[in-house]
């Protein structure tokens, strides 16, 4: 699919995505020339509307985005583009132009909760009181939840298959914490197999 840059007067927006987090970092425009220069260079490069000329994001900072895919709306008038970026995104030194919170999803949400418990010593929480028994206890409830979901797929109950493998996710998070572990961690050791 082609973008229509005669429909928006030569330019259109840009979403610039994180790639691995999904975070929507910042939004520029381009036109014609900016998009094919970004294609094959496969590093943004914006119009930039205040210096009426062609812009590399990171020109002048080193903090370039480097293109992992380009997607184009069904109008084609808006296109987003997913990158890795080098470091902040932001003039202003945050990570995105929207704020630094990082948009991960739920799941890394409850990796921060479960670290917050253990970090914090919550006294009465179930994480904690696992946590305290040590690495051993952690990881037979692991393999406990592991095996439980194994059971269940065999099965067609949908919910209690579900409710297995959440099970599962959520001790993990408690092991990843336990070895010192993160998802970014597993995250990075599945990325590097997939190149």
């Amino acid at each position: 699919m082609k973008v229509n840059f005669n429909k928006t007067n030569g330019l259109v927006p840009v979403v610039i995505q994180d790639y691995r987090t999904l975070q929507v970092l910042m939004l520029g425009y381009m036109n014609e020339e900016a998009f094919e220069k970004t294609e094959k260079e496969g590093i943004v490069t914006f119009f930039s509307r205040s210096k009426n000329r062609l812009w590399t994001k990171g020109e002048e900072s080193g903090n370039f985005l480097t293109v992992k895919s380009i997607d184009i709306d069904c109008d084609r008038d808006t296109i987003l583009i997913k990158v890795i970026p080098e470091n902040v995104v932001c003039h202003t030194g945050s990570f995105s132009c929207f704020g630094e919170k990082e948009a991960k999803g739920f799941l890394y949400e409850l990796e921060n909760t479960v670290s917050q418990r253990i970090d914090q010593k919550s006294e009465g929480s179930y994480t904690y009181s696992l946590y305290q028994r040590g690495i051993n206890k952690v990881a037979q409830k692991v393999g406990e939840e592991a095996v439980e979901l194994v059971i269940e797929a065999k099965d067609n109950n949908a919910e209690l298959f579900k409710n297995e493998a959440a099970d599962l996710l959520y001790h993990f998070l408690i092991l990843l914490k336990t070895k010192g572990f993160s998802l970014e961690d597993i995250e990075r050791t599945l990325e590097s197999r997939n190149q």
